[in-house]
């Protein structure tokens, strides 16, 4: 499998290279699902029953060509895959605390089920 990344679509803007590298609906909460531990596929999917396994199977590539995620293979097809956060990945959990922590306040203001 080829892995691609999001191309930064401001050459040079940090701001649209970090939301390229982190940014949409799943990959912050990919990233938060790996905080603890290294994961199989199906504990992704089970964790997020709203993803597709296509959208997933996208994102999970994208954060890997980034090298933010670690892609294991634990034997030959269909042994599961196991993945895990880098090094590099780590580097993003003070901005994945922050957001849970502005989340938390605007759930307490809004509610948690949006408009």
């Amino acid at each position: 499998m080829i892995h691609t990344r999001r191309a930064n679509p401001i050459s040079n803007c940090p701001l649209t290279a970090a939301l390229a590298a982190v940014g949409g609906k799943w990959k912050l909460v990919i990233v938060n699902c790996l905080v603890d531990s290294p994961r199989h596929f199906s504990a992704l999917r089970n964790f997020m029953p709203d993803v597709s396994q296509k959208v997933l199977t996208e994102q999970l590539s994208e954060l890997i060509a980034d090298e933010i995620v670690h892609r294991h293979e634990t034997g030959k097809v269909p042994a599961p895959v196991i993945y895990s956060l880098t090094e590099y990945g780590r580097t993003i959990l003070p901005l994945l605390q922050t957001v849970r922590r502005w989340g938390e306040a605007h759930i307490e203001r809004f509610g948690g089920d949006g408009p």
